[in-house]
């Protein structure tokens, strides 16, 4: 596994008997990539997963991630909480081009950015991760074909690399409080994290 400014290759692997494959569940943080059939599968609230995929070689992956909040109210991808999203775009970008991607047949998908976290409404949190996201890919010319962002429910998303294939489900009624105290935990633990240097990334 990788550690890094809070950005590491997830752990989390089991068996889905629905869908009769391997799968990887990854959590705020956290990325994977896969050039083989493994579904990935995340649980969104206001944070942002990004389905990247070479829609050729069927290699993909997502990763899962929250811009901690800097103070300012700059929007756009200088600011220095957005450094933290550009640093989760590039570790999954990088790996995926390590593992023979073509930057020029990228396609994303992306989910997320919903309002709900308590307290958080304020601050748009949501709509900043969801704003930094599509900024980014228009910026890297990565042309997104599918998206579902915003509104105030969780999200479970389903990811089949090899084919592309993204499931949605929204989460309506929450018998507990996981997603929003695992996001709070996640966005303190960014918060405090020294920043870290660029990375390279291969052509």
């Amino acid at each position: 596994m990788m550690y890094e400014n809070n950005v590491h290759l997830a752990p989390n692997m089991y068996f889905d008997r629905h869908f009769d494959r391997q799968a990887v569940k990854i959590l705020p943080g956290e990325y994977y990539v896969t050039n083989g059939d493994k579904l990935i599968v995340t649980v969104l609230g206001s944070c942002v997963a990004v389905c990247l995929r070479d829609k050729y070689s069927g290699l993909g992956g997502m990763n899962h991630f929250l811009l901690p909040n800097d103070g300012s109210n700059e929007s756009g991808l200088l600011t220095e909480s957005a450094r933290y999203g550009v640093y989760a775009m590039e570790l999954l970008i990088n790996h995926l081009l390590k593992m023979g991607a073509n930057r020029g047949r990228f396609e994303a998908k992306v989910f997320g950015g919903g309002n709900v976290l308590r307290g958080m409404t304020v601050n748009n949190v949501g709509q900043r991760n969801a704003e930094f996201v599509l900024d980014y890919l228009e910026t890297e010319q990565i042309p997104v074909v599918a998206q579902d962002l915003l509104g105030e429910f969780p999200r479970k998303v389903y990811f089949f690399p090899d084919t592309g294939r993204v499931l949605v489900k929204k989460i309506k009624a929450m018998h507990n409080s996981t997603i929003s105290d695992r996001e709070s935990e996640y966005r303190m633990r960014v918060k405090f994290t020294p920043k870290s240097g660029d990375i390279e990334l291969f052509s």
